[in-house]
């Protein structure tokens, strides 16, 4: 059996900074993209970067493929038919450029999580847990650094 890393949360700083950091910016960029899902279950937004934070790659929420109803197909959790918001994420981000890093609203499912993988995602920050945890354990298995980033969530609003 593989044994996985245990997932920690961003270490917290003594003192917040005098302003908020990207890594915060692109979080709520990653929540307010969920909004535009049109899950009836969970709506969920992702954000994808450069290494550096300095350039967005691709952006994405969970829904129905371009064209289709804007709903699910069905309201059988897991079986909604919807794409989810990093695969449509990363469509737009490609797989080349190395160590791009996600933010995503809810952490990855199983194939989200090795669809990042091979787009060479090497960090995913995610805001709330997803119901089944298996995707993080995929995500540390292939070797991308997770962060449970809730850090700043009430800071600057």
């Amino acid at each position: 059996m593989t044994e996985v890393a245990e997932i920690q949360p961003f270490p917290e700083a003594e003192q917040a900074p005098d302003r908020i950091p990207l890594e915060e910016v692109y979080m709520r960029m990653a929540e307010e993209l969920s909004k535009r899902s049109t899950c009836a279950r969970l709506q969920v937004g992702t954000v994808i970067t450069t290494p550096d934070l300095t350039q967005v790659l691709g952006i994405g929420y969970n829904g129905n493929a371009r064209g289709l109803p804007n709903r699910c197909d069905s309201t059988t959790p897991g079986a909604c038919g919807c794409l989810h918001s990093e695969q449509n994420a990363l469509i737009k981000a490609g797989a080349q450029l190395p160590g791009k890093v996600m933010f995503v609203s809810a952490s990855p499912c199983v194939m989200c999580a090795k669809m990042a993988i091979n787009a060479n995602v090497k960090r995913v920050y995610y805001r709330e847990a997803y119901r089944d945890p298996a995707g993080l354990d995929t995500l540390i298995q292939g070797g991308v650094e997770v962060i449970h980033y809730d850090q700043w969530r009430h800071l600057w609003r």
